[in-house]
């Protein structure tokens, strides 16, 4: 599959990850890897939260206070088929991302020992009209971005969205 013409559209799945990572970061976590990707599949952000950072000592193997989240966004626009992506969070896409979450892991040993947990973020996208002469009337967000002619919003983040599958290998 060839990759589509430039346009000057902006990507919104890239704005909307940008808008999670700066919010993950403005709440304490530390981002650790962007877009991690492998033949299994593609995490979009990897992230490390330490609770007591002062009392945490990782040498000594005590990672009780620490969690590593592996974030998936789904960045919709009005009128989108999915529920705002709700409906895009499958059994297989979530297998996928538990695969390759553990192929992160064997590359990061040692984060290997970390309680981890996946979350789901749900961005919206709208167009700036020009001629717009009142305020944009929308669901409360949690934060919210304007880019290049576009608003995007975190309407939702859902930690330990859901558990990691079984998988029979």
């Amino acid at each position: 599959m060839s990759k589509p013409p430039p346009s000057n559209y902006p990507d919104i799945g890239d704005i909307g990850e940008d808008l999670v990572a700066q919010w993950l970061q403005s709440n304490g976590w530390e981002i650790l890897h962007r877009r991690f990707s492998c033949r299994w599949g593609e995490i979009d952000i990897v992230a490390q939260y330490d609770n007591n950072k002062a009392t945490t000592n990782h040498q000594n193997g005590n990672y009780q206070d620490s969690i590593l989240a592996f974030v998936e966004v789904k960045t919709r626009s009005a009128g989108n088929w999915d529920a705002g992506g709700r409906n895009a969070i499958t059994a297989k896409k979530q297998a996928k991302l538990c695969h390759t979450a553990g192929i992160f892991l064997a590359q990061y040993p040692e984060k290997a020992d970390y309680p981890c947990r996946f979350d789901v973020a749900f961005v919206f996208c709208q167009r700036l009209s020009k001629n717009l002469d009142g305020a944009i009337i929308t669901p409360e967000s949690l934060t919210s971005l304007s880019i290049q002619g576009y608003e995007f919003k975190l309407q939702d983040y859902i930690p330990a969205a859901f558990d990691a599958p079984i998988l029979n290998y």
